[in-house]
């Protein structure tokens, strides 16, 4: 984190710390090259949320959203794969695994470990996983293996209070998912109305790669994955 000076802080720059440069630089690089798209709903995510605290205790693991959102992630590729699609010359490459980049905010700047062949693991895996992971960014332990062969990425500002944003395509892939709060609204269900626990899910997507409907039957996938959270455990 930048300090910025107390006494008069218009007086001084604020310097960049190395990550802030590196990331600003790939930031304006992907956003200079790729023509992106975005395109957003909401998930129902009150069943995913009660069957959280079942799974901590079954599986002694605490199973994040974020977790959930990874493994919905991963399985929604496997069925839409230009999704982790890249431009090369007239042709467009799919990656060979589907790795997941998900941002955490460490004492040095935004950083993004990745979870490698997402698509092979089990939700309670991806649990571990991303745990471990969280835990060395944020002691800066990250090593070069965990941040590389990013192939779609994951954001998630629903803890700082967030209910919708638009993220980034990193510049190593094509599609990045922007993830909300969860927050309670009053939607209808069977003919009634009732209280439920909603989540934004926005895409940003590269138009060279991939077209508006195919990333919304991808992005419907994923909400109906995570309606319907038994599929993804």
């Amino acid at each position: 984190m930048v300090e910025v000076p107390l006494d008069n802080p218009l007086k001084h720059p604020v310097p960049r710390t190395r990550i802030q440069k590196l990331i600003g630089e790939r930031m304006l690089k992907a956003k200079q090259s790729k023509p992106c798209f975005y395109i957003e709903l909401k998930a129902d995510v009150t069943e995913l949320m009660g069957m959280r605290p079942k799974l901590k205790k079954q599986e002694g693991v605490k199973v994040t959203t974020n977790a959930f959102y990874i493994r919905a992630l991963a399985t929604a590729v496997k069925e839409y794969p230009l999704m982790i699609g890249r431009l090369d010359g007239n042709d467009i490459r799919i990656a060979d695994c589907i790795n997941i980049g998900f941002a955490v905010s460490a004492t040095q700047g935004l950083v993004v470990p990745v979870i490698k062949d997402a698509a092979e693991k089990t939700l309670v895996e991806i649990a571990r996983l991303e745990k471990l992971l969280t835990e060395k960014a944020r002691s800066n332990k990250l090593t070069l293996e965990d941040v590389e062969g990013e192939t779609i990425a994951l954001s998630n500002l629903g803890s700082y209070g967030v209910d919708s944003f638009v993220g980034i395509v990193p510049p190593p892939a094509s599609t990045i998912m922007a993830v909300g709060n969860v927050i309670n609204e009053v939607v209808p269900k069977d003919s009634k109305v009732a209280i439920r626990k909603m989540v934004s899910l926005t895409l940003a997507v590269d138009r060279t790669v991939v077209d508006e409907v195919y990333a919304a039957q991808f992005l419907n996938l994923i909400k109906e994955q995570l309606q319907n959270p038994q599929q993804l455990v």
